[in-house]
């Protein structure tokens, strides 16, 4: 059950990336100058996948700290590398995102490295 919610909790991570790069496709590209970010962040709070992805963060810390008091940070953290996998393929057919083959031979890297940690 630990590792299910783990996953659940990663996969909610990634999916919050997910939705607030959408955020950022739809409220577009914006300055770094001060009085940019303060209009910048009046439009994303407008958007509704940015409050899709805050939920989804939220619900992933909760979901992080309870598996955290179930298994040592050392078995637990490697696992998050999991979200690149997902972010990478979600956003492939979400985003439209490339994926290419040396993306692919990293995303089986991280898998292999995984399964090395959670076997120790």
């Amino acid at each position: 059950m630990t590792y299910i919610v783990l996953l659940l909790g990663v996969f909610l991570n990634a999916l919050a990336s997910l939705f607030l790069k959408e955020t950022t496709n739809q409220v577009g590209e914006f300055s770094f100058k001060a009085g940019a970010l303060v209009h910048a962040g009046m439009k994303v709070a407008l958007v509704p996948y940015f409050w899709l992805g805050m939920t989804c963060y939220a619900i992933s810390v909760v979901l992080w700290v309870m598996v955290l008091s179930r298994l040592p940070v050392s078995i637990a953290y490697p696992m998050v590398s999991i979200g690149y996998v997902m972010n990478a393929i979600l956003a492939y057919y979400w985003l439209g995102e490339d994926l290419s083959l040396t993306r692919i031979l990293g995303i089986t890297i991280i898998c292999a490295g995984v399964v090395l940690v959670a076997r120790s």
